[in-house]
Order: C-alpha cells, then sequence, then structure tokens
C-alpha cells in the first residue's frame, strides 16, 4: 500500500505527497476549467500515468529478458468529452529505437497493453496504444 496526501492550497491548486519518498507534485484547474494551467491537472496526471505505466511495464519486462529499451518513448493524447467532463481518449505513441526480433518484439507489446494503469481505465475511454519500431 502506498499512501498519497493532497492539500488543497486554494485558487485551485492542489499540493500532493507521496507517502513513501516525499516526493511533492503540485496541480492547477486547466485554463478551460476556470484554472490558469500553471501544473499537470488532476487527468493530465491520468494520462502521465498512463504513458508512464507502458514504459515502466515494458521495462521491466525487457530488464528480466535482458532487451536494451533506454530511449523509448511514449506520448500520449488527453482529450476531453464536454458532457459530462471527462477523459474520453487517450491514444498512446510508443517509440522504440533498436533492432529487435519477432519473439521480442511481441514480448514488448504483451507488456505495453499489460500496464496495470491501462487496466485500470473505465472501458468508456479509448486508449489504443501504438508501438513503433525504427533501428
Amino acid at each position: 500500500m502506498v499512501t498519497i496526501s493532497a492539500t488543497y492550497e486554494g485558487d485551485l491548486c492542489c499540493t500532493a505527497v507521496h507517502g513513501p519518498s516525499t516526493a511533492k507534485l503540485q496541480t492547477d484547474a486547466p485554463k478551460d476549467n476556470e484554472g490558469l494551467g500553471r501544473f499537470f491537472s488532476p487527468t493530465d496526471l491520468v494520462a502521465t500515468a498512463l504513458a508512464t505505466c507502458i514504459l515502466t511495464t515494458m521495462g521491466i519486462v525487457a530488464r528480466r529478458r535482458g532487451i536494451q529499451l533506454k530511449g523509448a518513448t511514449a506520448k500520449v493524447e488527453k482529450h476531453m468529452n464536454a458532457t459530462p467532463r471527462r477523459i474520453g481518449r487517450l491514444p498512446v505513441e510508443v517509440h522504440i529505437t533498436g533492432t529487435y526480433d519477432a519473439e521480442q518484439k511481441k514480448v514488448l507489446e504483451n507488456a505495453a497493453h499489460g500496464c496495470p494503469v491501462h487496466k485500470s481505465l473505465h472501458p468508456d475511454i479509448d486508449a489504443p496504444i501504438t508501438l513503433h519500431w525504427a533501428s
């Protein structure tokens, strides 16, 4: 179990503290929802969690199999629905450089789709993951 504590700082900003490390992050409401967009919004963090979880999950599998994955990147686009206001779409593009055989590609692709954040998203959120291989 991990505990994260959050404090409302006013002006639509919050500070969150990660219990185990005491690392802090701040959030702000986005400009299109009464905020100033000074920091990640809570829904931005969902998108960020998805992209970093995919890379981390792939990294765990890669490390276990002796596959070099350093330098892989992920880009996620957050699309909001208006009514009700919620995340509607989170397409993710993963770019991987290096040379991989068919089995390694399949293992890494399965890892990407097995990321816990992706599996935790509501089924109404369209979150396709596309892997691009470049040598």
